[in-house]
């Protein structure tokens, strides 16, 4: 098992579950946690599904990737009350959280997955 887990955060239940689905097939060995919509079943995401989220990932040490602005707001905010340790990507959620949970999976040292993710960032 991977020391690094990955935590996705999207306004569609659909898109996260279908980003989950993608990065499995690549990383079985790499804890994954997701989520997306709000609580009706709708767009949308909040601070207490994210934070629900990334507590539940059993890695101490986190990737963080979502979709929109604020999406991002609620893991900002999530992880500053987390004990564990949280980076948040701003990189394409689909590209970002693949390349990053398929060389988890490889073994391929941590400053080398970020240098990757680095090379995709998109100022969001």
């Amino acid at each position: 098992m991977s020391e690094y887990g990955i935590v996705i955060v999207s306004h569609s239940s659909q898109i996260a579950q279908g980003i989950y689905d993608l990065i499995q097939e690549v990383a079985k060995d790499v804890s994954i946690t997701y989520v997306g919509g709000d609580e009706e079943g709708g767009i949308g995401t909040n601070f207490e599904s994210a934070s629900k989220t990334m507590e539940s990932n059993t890695a101490d040490k986190l990737l963080a990737f979502y979709d929109l602005g604020s999406a991002k707001m609620n893991l900002e905010v999530a992880s500053e009350l987390s004990s564990k340790e949280i980076e948040i990507y701003d990189v394409p959620v689909v590209e970002g959280s693949y390349t990053a949970a398929a060389l988890l999976q490889a073994g391929v040292d941590i400053e080398v997955v970020k240098s990757q993710l680095a090379e995709m960032n998109l100022n969001k």
